[in-house]
């Protein structure tokens, strides 16, 4: 039977209690979490030594030892890996598998539209798992449910949105495996919604890192995630009033953190503490995840990941250092654009590419690749960047698609102004092609002057009285002699 409120808070002080009784000593062994608060630390401390593979990056800056199996620390717009420790080990995600839940809601259904609770929802999951109190045959609307989701971890709400999209959560599992898939992630497979253990269900760091890249594009879901505490108001499908608080101490505040713009938190006993995060300071947006560790550590240790990134990288544009890739030394790829016939290039290097950069090195010491395989809408080519083997960033050639005009004969008055809601029309001379134009007219009328004046001078449409005629009165002249008669003027054509 369904708990209601109360039976819920009982359920999590029993679920509470058994965590105690795990970490201090008890018989118990459920999912071969540690035995012992004891074992469970001194399994910490053992991960800590793990090694950390972009300490191997020759001059990389040194990343801290931290007690999680595995981390990651990237660049949130560009992919660039900061931080890397065992990020492609496959390992069991726990309720940070919500963050792919929302993202997939956000992009399959509105936020108004209702979801409405099943009986599978409801009492499919564990009981003592995370959940909100919500019954069968409830509705909220799915902004609430996000809340529910992210700010709550509640399973039941995950469970009924993957059935308002997909039909059922098996459905809606293979939703987010193809999501996955389109993503770039490798070593994932996922078995539910909601993240509570099932051996076939799993992740990467890397890959978690990758979904959360896509989460944090989306405004709203940010926005969301990065909510410390959300009022639920009673409402005519669903009567309970209560608020809920995020377990993610970074985002409440309890620990200090420099422009959090989000996470989400996750606890099983066979994951341990998972941990996905963004920040962003200086123009530089992170995004850490941590799996596998013990509580407080995975909040500690992704605030010492965000230290140690915004410390070590800087933001760096392409566009303005780039020297080897110089398109506008070449006449090839200039086109003419002003009235002047001044030279444009119609290639250029993206001005909002950029790299993520250690602050020891410059950009000169750098290696490049340039490849020509990009399918994108006026993308030419794509520059890859890196720091002896490691990838720092990308830059595209793109076609100069808007080219500024020198001069303007657009006739405007201060009368005359176009409305915001009009399209000016610009008129664009070019003096070169309006000076070939006119010759070539001049020279064509030279021509047809020509042609007339001959046509005019003989008359080739009657030999006998044309040219024969005149002829003969010509000799008829020599004979005569030189007589001046005005009546002899008549045979010669001025």
């Amino acid at each position: 039977m369904r708990f209601n409120r109360s039976q819920r808070i009982a359920s999590r002080v029993l679920s509470a209690f058994l965590c105690i009784l795990i970490l201090t000593g008890s018989n118990l062994n459920l999912y071969a979490a540690p035995a012992t608060l004891e074992e469970a630390m001194e399994q910490a401390e053992a991960r800590k030594s793990l090694p950390i593979q972009s300490n191997q990056i020759e001059n990389w800056p040194a990343g801290p030892a931290i007690s999680a199996q595995s981390a990651i620390l990237m660049d949130a717009n560009t992919g660039v890996i900061l931080y890397a420790k065992n990020i492609d080990e496959k390992a069991y995600p726990a309720s940070t598998t919500k963050l792919m839940t929302c993202l997939i809601a956000a992009e399959n259904c509105k936020l108004d539209e209702m979801i409405t609770f099943s009986h599978n929802a409801v009492f499919s999951i564990e009981q003592g798992s995370s959940n909100i109190g919500i019954d069968e045959g409830q509705s909220m609307p799915l902004e609430e449910c996000l809340y529910g989701i992210l700010v709550a971890s509640a399973n039941e709400v995950a469970n009924a949105v993957a059935e308002h999209i997909a039909g059922s959560t098996e459905a809606f599992a293979e939703m987010m495996n193809e999501k996955a898939a389109q993503l770039g992630c490798e070593n994932t497979h996922f078995v539910n919604a909601h993240g509570l253990f099932q051996e076939d269900h799993y992740t990467s760091a890397h890959d978690l890192a990758l979904i959360a890249q896509a989460f944090f594009q989306n405004e709203l879901l940010s926005k969301i995630g990065n909510t410390p505490f959300y009022h639920f108001q009673a409402t005519a499908t669903q009567p309970d009033d209560f608020t809920e608080r995020n377990k993610h101490k970074l985002i409440t505040g309890e620990i200090a953190c420099e422009g959090i713009k989000g996470g989400k938190t996750g606890y099983t006993d066979e994951a341990r503490q998972t941990l996905v995060t963004c920040a962003e300071q200086n123009g530089m947006k992170l995004i850490c995840v941590v799996m596998k560790e013990e509580t407080p550590d995975q909040f500690h240790d992704t605030v010492k990941l965000f230290s140690y990134g915004f410390a070590n990288f800087s933001v760096v544009n392409v566009a303005e250092n780039e020297k080897n890739y110089s398109i506008q030394n070449s006449n090839f790829f200039n086109t003419s654009s002003d009235v002047f016939g001044n030279s444009k290039p119609i290639l250029t290097i993206n001005q909002s590419s950029y790299l993520i950069m250690p602050k020891t090195t410059t950009f000169d010491s750098l290696d490049s690749e340039i490849s020509y395989d990009s399918a994108q809408e006026n993308q030419v080519a794509v520059i890859n960047y890196y720091y002896h083997g490691a990838y720092v960033g990308n830059a595209t050639v793109d076609l100069a698609r808007d080219m500024p005009m020198a001069y303007d004969f657009t006739e405007k008055t201060q009368a005359q102004e176009p409305s915001p809601d009009q399209e000016s029309n610009v008129v664009v001379i070019n003096i070169k092609t309006v000076l070939i134009a006119i010759l070539a007219i001049a020279g064509l009328l030279i021509i047809l002057f020509i042609i007339h004046s001959v046509i005019s001078s003989y008359n080739f449409l009657d030999g006998s009285k044309g040219w024969g005629k005149s002829r003969r009165r010509r000799k008829r002249n020599r004979k005569e002699g030189p007589h001046f008669s005005s009546s002899r003027f008549k045979d010669f054509h001025f």
